[in-house]
């Protein structure tokens, strides 16, 4: 291989909360009177995670691969698209080693759901789910997702050389 054997991305991704939608983050559908906006499930951390796996591998981001002006992506599982990336990633000699997400959101209560967003992005990613981190912080009732209109997610990975 040639290259680095390491490589790190990030991620970013904000949706806003509006009636009349499930709300799904990591996989998970809560329980909560409002869903975020957004062509596909609009899971916010999932979208994080992508554009984290893609930008590591050089892979540009989530809309230029899965574009919102793309009839076959409507409603579609976030999941799907996250198979997607570890496919691309996989395809170019890589595997996802550890990561690190971060959700920002004021409402829901996001704690009681990490363990099964862990797992299943684990899963989906064909990894031991004791390398993927989920945390979850409020922005002490300021800005957008303080007033409770918004939620976002940071995801940082780690990507290694599959060494064969």
């Amino acid at each position: 291989m040639i290259g680095p054997a390491f490589k790190i991305g990030t991620g970013y991704d904000v949706h806003a909360l509006i009636p009349g939608r499930d709300l799904i983050l990591g996989g998970v559908k809560i329980d909560f009177d409002r869903g975020l906006a957004g062509h596909s499930d609009a899971d916010v951390l999932v979208h994080a995670v992508c554009d984290a796996i893609l930008g590591a591998a050089g892979l540009g981001d989530i809309g230029e691969h899965f574009p919102d002006n793309d009839p076959s992506y409507k409603g579609i599982s976030s999941m799907i698209l996250l198979e997607k990336c570890q496919n691309m990633i996989k395809a170019r000699g890589f595997k996802i080693s550890n990561m690190d997400c971060i959700v920002f959101a004021q409402v829901p209560k996001i704690s009681p759901h990490k363990r099964i967003m862990e797992e299943n992005i684990a899963r989906v990613l064909v990894m031991d789910k004791n390398f993927v981190n989920i945390k979850a912080t409020t922005t002490e009732k300021l800005g957008f997702i303080g007033k409770e209109q918004g939620i976002a997610a940071q995801c940082t990975v780690l990507l290694t050389a599959i060494r064969e």
